[in-house]
C-alpha cells in the first residue's frame, strides 16, 4: 500500500446492484483522524460500509484496511474495528449480561471489565432485555460493545439518526473521547452533518454511488460560500465559481466554490459561509437538474 498511514483506503472500487451502483469510487481516511462520510439516504454509504466490513463483494477495485487487503482472508482485522450500525445487532432477547458472554467468545481482545465500566458510565442495565430500551439506550450498547476489545477504528453507519439532540450530544462526546487516544481513527457515516461539523477532521461526500467531494473539512468549508445578489446581478457571475444557483422572487442564493476569488471578484455582493449541510444540499441539487 502505499500510505501506511490511512487506516481505510478504497482504490476504484465498484459495486453493481443493477438499479445501484457504487461507481469506481476512491477515497482515504488517515489514521488518527476522524472522517465524516456524508450523504443523503441511498446514496451509498452503507454499501460502501459494508464493502469495508466484507460483508458483500465487490465487482472490481481494492480496498485496504490497516494497510492490508479486504479479501476475505484477513479476518483478523476485524478485532481492531469497532462497529455500530443504524439499527442494533444483537438479539432482543438479549440482556448485556448475556452480550459480554457472546462477545467474550468472539473477540480475543475482550476487556469484560471495560464493557461493564461502560455499560455504568453510559448508565445502560445489565440484567434488562435490550429490546426494552429506547433507540439512545440501543446506540449507547452497541458503542459499549464496540469500546470494549482494544478497537483501534470506529466505524458507525448513522448511529446519531433518529436521537435527540441531548443524546446525540452524549454520544458525539464519547466518539471524542476515543479520538483523543492515541492513533484512534473514526469513519462516521451520517446525513446529520451538523454533528459532524463539530468533530470531523476529513469529509467524504458520497450521491448517486459516487464521490462528489473529499478532503479536509476545513477545506472545504473554506473553500465553499453562499452568494446571494438580485437576480439580474446573478448573470455577472462566472459559471466556473458555481456549483448551483437557486433563483427566487426576491434575488438569487448560490452556492460557490472559490469562496476567495468571489470575494475579490465581486465585493458588493452578500458572500457568507456555508455549513456542510448546506454544500451537501447544493451539490444534491445540481445533480438532479443533470448538471453533474
Amino acid at each position: 500500500m502505499d500510505n501506511i498511514n490511512n487506516v481505510i483506503e478504497f482504490r476504484n472500487v465498484v459495486k453493481d446492484y443493477g438499479d445501484f451502483r457504487l461507481d469506481n469510487i476512491s477515497f482515504s481516511v488517515p489514521e488518527g483522524s476522524v472522517c465524516g462520510f456524508i450523504g443523503q439516504n441511498g446514496a451509498g454509504k452503507t454499501t460502501a460500509i459494508s464493502l469495508l466490513l466484507d460483508l458483500i463483494n465487490r465487482d472490481s477495485g481494492e480496498i485496504y484496511l490497516f494497510g492490508e487487503p479486504v479479501d476475505g482472508k484477513h479476518s483478523h482485522l476485524r478485532e481492531n474495528v469497532g462497529v455500530v450500525f443504524d439499527e442494533m445487532g444483537f438479539h432482543e432477547f438479549l440482556t448485556a449480561k448475556q452480550i459480554n458472554v457472546i462477545l467474550k467468545n468472539s473477540y480475543k481482545n475482550w476487556d469484560e471489565e471495560t464493557f461493564f465500566d461502560n455499560l455504568k458510565k453510559f448508565s445502560l442495565p445489565s440484567n434488562k432485555p435490550c429490546g426494552a430500551f429506547s433507540r439512545g439506550m440501543r446506540m449507547k450498547l452497541q458503542i459499549a460493545a464496540a469500546l470494549s476489545h482494544s478497537a483501534k477504528l470506529l466505524v458507525m453507519d448513522e448511529p446519531t439518526s433518529g436521537l435527540d439532540p441531548i443524546v446525540r450530544n452524549e454520544i458525539m462526546q464519547i466518539f471524542r473521547e476515543f479520538e483523543m487516544q492515541e492513533n484512534h481513527t473514526i469513519l462516521l457515516s451520517s446525513h446529520i452533518t451538523g454533528d459532524l461539523e463539530k468533530i470531523a477532521d476529513e469529509v467524504v461526500f458520497i450521491d448517486g454511488g459516487k464521490i462528489v467531494l473529499k478532503g479536509n473539512k476545513d477545506d472545504i468549508l473554506e473553500k465553499h460560500a453562499l452568494l446571494k445578489c438580485s437576480n439580474e446581478d446573478a448573470a455577472k457571475i462566472s459559471a466556473s465559481v458555481v456549483v448551483y444557483a437557486q433563483p427566487g422572487a426576491y434575488g438569487t442564493e448560490m452556492l460557490v466554490n472559490d469562496a476567495e476569488a468571489c470575494r475579490r471578484l465581486y465585493p458588493g455582493m452578500v458572500i457568507e459561509p456555508s455549513t456542510l449541510e448546506e454544500i451537501m444540499i447544493y451539490y444534491v441539487n445540481r445533480a438532479k437538474s443533470g448538471l453533474l
